[in-house]
């Protein structure tokens, strides 16, 4: 349980009790007089986070996690405290001359010290829940979800043509409901941060997600949307792919489509290059819907057509040397779909997409980059025939409930992915077996 917030009140300003010869306080007299009480102890319940309130279990958060949101928040703090004491100074002089002019200097304290709380609840409220979900049954499967991701960083940055010390705080794992994940990158201002910069990666995983461990090949995405923004790529990818296709003669319409897509095609490939053909497989889970929403282009989405995106995918896997994987996953994609109906895809994407698909991902994969220290993804880390080896030998053992062994905490969703596909184990089994490997590192 969180620990009972320290409140530090400055002392009532209300009068002294009154002889009975006196006149008693009206009612006006004693709210102005409450008011520099009330708002000296808002203040001081804005508190920054404290270690260990959230447990001392390993999936607890981490003391740089809280560091930084306290950081976030100690300016916000900082002012709610300099407006109580307006609030206090407009209730003194409130009290010793009750006019017009007086009271409306109170209230004008009072709705700019409300106003100040309001934010800084908002912020610290925002936090206190992600927090406290690490107090709950929930907490495990969200420390393996941390870890893959902290994985995804570490073979990424040490692959790298050039040293950079790996950011910090890493990216932090919660639940929330709804259909799909999705990421908050590091320093990006968002809606219910009132704006203010994220100090940290943020992945929001739905719970069934996380109840089915073989579908979370969207850690592996949503890391790799981080990995894009702090290496610095989030404006120069767009850019490559852009004058990469105009220079292979496509329409700069196409272009601008496939810049665009940027993002989500960067964060798919790089979870292939990560976690190998199993999460190609995954991927499926999420864009197998009925053919009206899996088959139709959105001319305003930042996704590609979820029909295109599978196939951008497998002809990465088909150049990282999977050409039988990459055939079988085709085959079975093909089988749940036939080609699009007319006018669903506008037949410039259609006609230029085999062409257009190839140049992406080498543009992404396999051409060097400032930003990776001179070298291409596909250099500085990459998914081979030895890491499917271990992945299968991996699903063997959760399958069997023993220890999977020196496996890398990012080839573990590949394993249950590969031990569910073959039913060597009930799903109950797989999904206890995953996270138990996990939590326990």
């Amino acid at each position: 349980m969180l620990q009972e917030a320290a409140i530090t009140a400055t002392p009532d300003v209300l009068p002294a009790a009154s002889p009975k010869s006196q006149k008693a306080p009206s009612q006006l007299e004693r709210w102005v007089g409450l008011q520099a009480t009330t708002a000296s102890r808002h203040a001081a319940a804005l508190r920054p986070f404290t270690r260990d309130e959230f447990g001392t279990h390993p999936w607890s958060p981490s003391d740089g996690h809280l560091e930084a949101v306290n950081g976030l928040t100690a300016d916000l703090r900082r002012q709610a405290a300099k407006l109580a004491q307006q609030v206090a100074q407009a209730s003194a002089e409130a009290q010793q001359n009750p006019n017009p002019r007086s009271l409306g200097r109170l209230l004008a304290a009072k709705g700019a010290m409300t106003a100040a709380v309001r934010r800084t609840e908002d912020l610290w409220n925002f936090y206190l829940e992600l927090f406290g979900q690490r107090q709950s049954p929930f907490g495990p499967m969200l420390l393996a979800c941390d870890r893959i991701a902290l994985d995804c960083y570490q073979w990424v940055y040490t692959g790298l043509g050039r040293a950079k010390p790996i950011p910090a705080p890493g990216p932090f794992c919660f639940m929330e409901t709804g259909f799909g994940p999705l990421t908050y990158r590091r320093f990006v201002p968002i809606p219910k941060l009132g704006r203010r910069p994220n100090p940290f990666p943020l992945i929001q995983l739905p719970h069934h997600r996380l109840a089915n461990p073989w579908t979370l090949g969207a850690v592996l995405h949503e890391s790799a949307h981080n990995l894009q923004s702090d290496l610095g790529l989030w404006l120069a990818v767009p850019l490559a792919i852009a004058r990469r296709l105009l220079r292979a003669g496509l329409p700069p319409t196409i272009a601008k489509v496939w810049a665009r897509w940027h993002a989500e095609t960067w964060a798919d490939l790089v979870a292939v290059l990560l976690g190998g053909p199993e999460i190609v497989a995954s991927l499926m889970d999420v864009t197998a819907q009925i053919p009206s929403r899996t088959q139709r282009f959105d001319a305003r989405g930042v996704h590609p057509t979820p029909y295109l995106r599978i196939l951008i995918n497998l002809e990465l896997l088909r150049r990282m040397g999977f050409q039988n994987r990459a055939a079988e996953l085709r085959q079975a994609w093909t089988g749940l779909y036939n080609a699009p109906p007319p006018g669903w895809i506008p037949k410039a994407v259609l006609e230029t997409f085999p062409q257009a698909s190839a140049l992406v991902v080498d543009t992404i994969v396999f051409q060097p980059s400032r930003q990776l220290g001179g070298k291409s993804l596909i250099q500085a880390f990459r998914f081979e025939a030895r890491d499917q080896t271990m992945i299968e030998e991996a699903a063997r053992r959760l399958a069997a409930s023993r220890d999977p062994g020196i496996v890398p905490a990012i080839f573990l969703i590949g394993a249950a992915r590969h031990a569910a596909d073959r039913r060597w184990a009930s799903p109950d089994v797989i999904t206890r077996n995953f996270y138990r490997a996990l939590v326990r590192r």
